[in-house]
């Protein structure tokens, strides 16, 4: 997957979650404030109020308590760019562990 952390630097609650392939966000923790939209690169981010978005309200509340919170800007996976725009990324390549 991309692993991109622009909306991580911007995030004014660092409500964003790092596991090995993605990011996810807190539900909880998220203030809605929409900073984060327009840095992710991937697109990624969706309002829980889109219905597209509320599907994943569920799958990030899951995993936000299960990886460490990320509060820093960090450089993507190393192969992003191969990945970008690919469809069914999540059942590629996610292992719920």
């Amino acid at each position: 997957m991309c692993k991109h952390t622009d909306c991580v630097e911007v995030c004014p609650v660092d409500c964003f979650y790092e596991g090995e392939n993605m990011l996810v966000i807190n539900p909880d923790e998220c203030i809605d404030c929409g900073v984060c939209e327009p840095e992710c690169p991937e697109d990624a981010i969706l309002p829980d109020t889109d219905e597209e978005g509320a599907k994943w309200v569920d799958f990030n509340g899951k995993w936000s308590q299960e990886w460490a919170v990320l509060t820093e800007k960090k450089d993507p996976l190393p192969d992003y760019e191969k990945h970008s725009g690919e469809q069914g990324r999540l059942e590629k390549y996610f292992k719920d562990k």
